[in-house]
This record gives structure tokens, sequence and C-alpha cells, in this order.
């Protein structure tokens, strides 16, 4: 019985606590949050390229790598109490994952110029938000460190992320991804954005 009692005790606390967390989270004056204005941001994270390669000799090779990769960005936000919306642009390095393939180490250096439109759910300090937009990109794909080919394009990029505000400083968290020509690219990255 003593044990139950406990439990119930531990219970309440663990409830209390979380509400009063949730509680100092709303007091929180609404000045203290993301404001509308232009900022400025970067990210650093890792990303991911899969292609299939065509080699007329063995058909369709598949690449499959990832490297460190940075962003910088910048836009302008539209703060309507709940609901946030955002222009955004930026550029972003994928850094030059190199898969083996055929006995050949194969490089794709990809970098990319991209605009996105954002909007967001602000729930106190803490946010969510969507984008779509286009990423202007070129690719060059080099074999055992020789330069064999380059590319590039106009294609469609989305993604989702959460952040946190306080004053005019924001953490953000995102998952982009990045419908490049027979390229599935995508990036998870971690930056801080300063509003003006």
């Amino acid at each position: 019985m003593e044990t139950r009692g406990t439990i119930d005790s531990c219970r309440r606390v663990g409830t209390g606590m979380a509400a009063l967390l949730c509680a100092s989270l709303l007091a929180v004056p609404a000045t203290t949050y993301a404001d509308s204005g232009f900022y400025l941001g970067g990210s650093i994270g890792r990303s991911l390229l899969e292609a299939d390669i065509s080699d007329p000799g063995t058909g369709s090779l598949d690449f499959d790598d990832g490297d460190s990769a940075w962003k910088a960005f910048g836009g302008f936000n539209i703060d309507a109490f709940v609901i946030d919306l955002a222009i955004e642009g930026g550029y972003v390095d994928f850094g030059q994952p190199t898969d083996r393939i055929a006995g050949n180490d194969v490089e794709l250096d990809l970098t990319g110029w991209n605009l996105f439109g954002l909007a967001g759910l602000e729930l106190g300090p803490v946010g969510v938000f969507a984008k779509a937009g286009f990423m202007d990109w070129s690719a060059d794909t080099r074999l055992n460190g020789a330069r064999i080919g380059s590319d590039g394009g106009t294609d469609a990029a989305y993604g989702v992320g959460a952040r946190f505000s306080l004053f005019s400083a924001e953490v953000r968290a995102e998952y982009e991804y990045f419908d490049v020509e027979d390229i599935d690219v995508s990036l998870v990255s971690v930056g801080v954005v300063w509003t003006f």
C-alpha cells in the first residue's frame, strides 16, 4: 500500500513539474519570442546523396553516400500572432560525398542557391514550420580525383523544422529534401538565426 502511495506521489510531483514548466514558458512575455523583421542565419549538418548512375558497360550503378554540409541564409519573417510566414533565400554546400563504385572512387560535389516560402506555428518560444521552394544547383562529378563532368539546373525543394526563439536569437533544427535531377538529396542540419 505504501508503494502505491509513493508512486501516486511521484506522479503528482511529475505532473506538477510539467505544469510548472508549461506555465513558465507561457509566462514569458511575447516580446521575448521572435519578432517580424529581416534575419540572417547559418547551419551545419549532414547531407545524403543517392543516385543511379548509368554506365554503358554495366548498366545502372548506385551512388549512396553523405558528407558534412553547411548553409547560410537570410530572409524576412512576418510574425502574425500564432502563425509565422517568411520568405528565405540561401546558399548550401552539400560537401563532397564519395562512393566506391566498380572499383573506382566517384565523388559528387553539389552546391546550390535556394529560395523558400515558410509557414510556421508559434507555440510560445517553441515553433514548428514547413517550407517549399526551389534550388538552382550545380554539380561536378569526379572519378578517382579527376573531373569528368558537370551539370546544373533548377528543381523543387521542401523542408520541415523546429525552432526555439528567445528575443532576437533562434536555434533551428531542419530536415530538407532537394529533388535534384537524377539525385535524391537530403540535408539534416542545426543552426542559429538572428532577427534584426
